[in-house]
């Protein structure tokens, strides 16, 4: 499967992995601070952006995803391997492309999965007002106001959102044809087996996340990091800091 992506930079290979109802724009805060020192690409995952969704007759579920993920790398010949670091699901499919022993290292922001037992399915009403009110988005996002609705859920402080990038993270959330039943796979499992990763792995915890909370228990092996007076999706509301948490998670 081919997948949509940019690539930018020189060094060590970094993949980096959006959230559940983004692409791969939702990296453009940070993408520049990291280029200067990594080769970063930046992967819209099957079903969302401008990649095609998995073949349905399969669940779509994040492993599924990160085996997806994994193909098209193979194809692009990374001869040294890459480092790997996601956003909520995209956190999530780090994690199992590195428990699958395919990344060098994993970095995972605010990562989905890692929850106690599976969670209940639960309507898109929010994406079928989101498609409704598509022709009022572009008056919308062009106000802090407008912003500070769209994007409350998910980012601290969201007039610091330029309105193109917020107009294309609603349309992005609304339009995605792979959301529904990549939700309702992720929704239904668990991420299992962090302890068993053998490569160098960071989790980021939002303290203003109002979607993932950090577990209870996580392994001692594992590199726990807070980022203070960020979102759910904090690539707007900090950019120096988390292209530095990138950069640090995936030194060698």
């Amino acid at each position: 499967m081919h997948l949509a992506y940019d690539r930018r930079g020189a060094g060590a290979t970094l993949v980096l992995l959006h959230p559940l109802g983004a692409d791969r724009h939702v990296w453009s805060p940070v993408s520049d601070r990291l280029a200067g020192e990594r080769d970063v690409i930046a992967v819209d995952l099957p079903g969302f952006g401008d990649s095609p969704a998995l073949d349905m007759n399969g669940r779509p579920t994040p492993a599924a995803l990160a085996d997806a993920v994994a193909a098209f790398l193979d194809g692009l010949e990374l001869a040294d391997g890459y480092h790997v670091a996601g956003n909520s699901l995209g956190g999530w499919v780090a994690l199992e492309l590195a428990a699958a022993g395919r990344a060098r290292s994993v970095t995972a922001i605010a990562p989905a999965g890692l929850w106690a037992e599976p969670l209940a399915r639960k309507r898109g009403l929010t994406r079928i007002l989101a498609r409704a009110a598509d022709p009022f988005l572009p008056a919308l996002t062009r106000t802090a106001a407008g912003r500070r609705l769209a994007l409350g859920g998910t980012v601290a402080d969201p007039s610091r959102v330029p309105p193109l990038d917020a107009l294309r993270l609603v349309r992005a959330y609304a339009t995605a044809p792979g959301f529904e039943a990549v939700n309702a796979a992720m929704r239904a499992t668990r991420f299992t087996g962090l302890e068993l990763i053998r490569v160098p792995v960071t989790l980021a915890w939002a303290e203003r996340d109002r979607l993932v909370t950090r577990p209870a228990r996580i392994p001692s092996t594992v590199r726990n990091v807070e980022l203070p007076g960020v979102g759910h999706v904090p690539m707007w509301d900090a950019p120096d800091l988390v292209a530095s948490l990138l950069l640090e998670g995936s030194s060698d």
